[in-house]
């Protein structure tokens, strides 16, 4: 029997992905990796106050979905990640240490605040270009599919 390894997190971006040489790279065979470490707040009760209590963790991202979302994942970026922890353990100068990790398998942009402090989605915005010259024509029509739905049946059971 298989155990259960799985994890979802919602927090914000510690620091902006790609300041530093460690947060994104390419490893020997051509695959991206960033890592990155979001906080995550956590209110509980402590007699009749909340306190809010921080934590923090290290999640690391693979492949394209490294790269496409690099220019995105800045300070302070609200995301979802889910994926697994790892944990790897090594020895130095006779001493053993260890460390949990998260390896996203998803991440999703959430809410977060734009420039000027407005709130935005998290989403990239898209526009479409309007050219002549590229073959895409915006004019297209926007009747139902169909007939207007007014000749439906009364006996419908629903």
């Amino acid at each position: 029997m298989t155990d259960t390894n799985h994890v979802v997190l919602v927090g914000r971006l510690t620091k902006d992905l790609g300041t530093d040489e460690r947060s994104f790279g390419y490893v020997a065979n051509g695959q991206a990796r960033a890592n990155i470490s979001i906080a995550v707040n956590r209110s509980k009760k402590n007699g009749d106050q909340w306190i809010d209590e921080v934590n923090y963790f290290d999640v690391t991202i693979w492949g394209k979905t490294a790269e496409n979302l690099k220019p995105y994942l800045t300070k302070g970026k609200q995301i979802v990640v889910e994926g697994y922890l790892k944990q790897d353990r090594w020895e130095k100068d006779g001493q053993k240490f260890s460390k949990v990790s998260v390896v996203a398998n998803n991440v999703q942009l959430i809410g977060g605040r734009a420039e000027g402090g407005q709130v935005s989605n998290g989403a990239p915005r898209i526009q479409p270009i309007n050219n002549a010259s590229s073959g895409y024509s915006s004019n297209y029509s926007s009747e139902p599919y169909g007939d207007s739905g007014m000749d439906l049946p009364e006996d419908i059971p629903f």
